[in-house]
């Protein structure tokens, strides 16, 4: 009797586990007729759209924020991304002034689409995904269609 309920407990984990990725959003990368490249983020259970990147060649898993100035890294992630620390600033958040430094990230990726030269800030607030900000964003046509983000660029390459 013991085995079937740890067997139960076992297959509602797997489930809820399933169930969970299943609703966390997801990224789709194309290119249309004209050559532009075209990111769909579908929004995750909770409201928000979540997706896999890349800073500097190195995976990190950013929230869009388009109330975000900057692409924002935590100082452990930045410390693990080897980022440079630059002129201290104080900058606005949600729970308040929050102390940062300044940054350049060297590329930064999002399925097909890339840029270089991002301004980011490190923030000592913890964080365990990279607030993908207008530093990034403002480079791109963002629009909403149902439940998906579409980021687009804005010219054929």
């Amino acid at each position: 009797m013991l085995w079937l309920a740890a067997i139960g407990l076992l297959a509602g984990l797997t489930a809820l586990f399933q169930f969970a990725q299943k609703t966390r959003g997801g990224v789709d990368f194309s290119v249309d007729d004209s050559g532009r490249s075209m990111v769909a983020i579908t929004r995750d259970s909770s409201g928000h759209f979540f997706a896999e990147g890349m800073i500097n060649g190195e995976p990190v898993v950013f929230l869009v924020d388009t109330g975000a100035t900057d692409v924002a890294v935590g100082e452990n992630m930045a410390k693990a991304l080897g980022l440079d620390y630059g002129p201290q600033v104080v900058v606005m958040t949600a729970a308040g002034p929050v102390t940062a430094w300044r940054t350049r990230l060297d590329r930064v990726s999002l399925g097909g689409i890339s840029l270089t030269n991002v301004r980011a800030t490190i923030t000592r607030a913890p964080m365990s995904e990279v607030l993908l900000g207008m530093s990034f964003l403002k480079h791109f046509n963002l629009t909403t269609q149902g439940e998906q983000l579409i980021i687009e660029s804005g010219e054929a390459g």
